[in-house]
């Protein structure tokens, strides 16, 4: 069964190999999109549980109501930031929906401290079809389906 993605934050929807880090951007955790985000708040891209939290905030992993993995990375090399941009909002093994709100990023802080604020969003161990409309994006638009 199908299960769709959609944008998880406003901004700027790009091809995840525009992403400066090749982990993501050579697929190497799996294949996805990633946002030039415009919005501070993230919301859940799809339903799910969550799985993974990051002590420093900057990664959280969602297993979906299929089973399948996503991570959403917020941000190239925010993990030297000691989580100090980000207020959560859930914890490992909080249900949530898609749209319910994750996190609130200080992307300014970010900026200051020379780290990308890139958003990568990844299926792991699955394909996706993209389905979903580069450039500008709004939270909850459509981005892919997991297969």
């Amino acid at each position: 069964m199908k299960e769709q993605v959609v944008s998880p934050l406003k901004g700027e929807l790009i091809e995840i190999a525009r992403v400066s880090d090749p982990m993501f951007s050579q697929k190497m955790l799996g294949d996805g999109v990633a946002i030039l985000p415009k919005g501070k708040e993230l919301y859940s891209p799809v339903s799910g549980e969550i799985t993974m939290i990051y002590d420093t905030q900057h990664a959280i992993g969602i297993k979906t109501a299929e089973g399948k993995d996503i991570l959403i990375h917020i941000g190239i090399d925010t993990v030297n930031l000691k989580g100090k941009p980000f207020k959560t909002k859930v914890k490992v093994g909080d249900k949530v929906q898609k749209g319910q709100l994750l996190t609130v990023v200080d992307w300014r802080y970010i900026k200051l401290k020379k780290c990308d604020p890139v958003v990568p969003l990844i299926v792991m161990g699955s394909s996706i079809e993209f389905n979903g409309n580069y450039g500008d994006i709004s939270v909850g638009e459509p981005l892919f389906n997991i297969l």
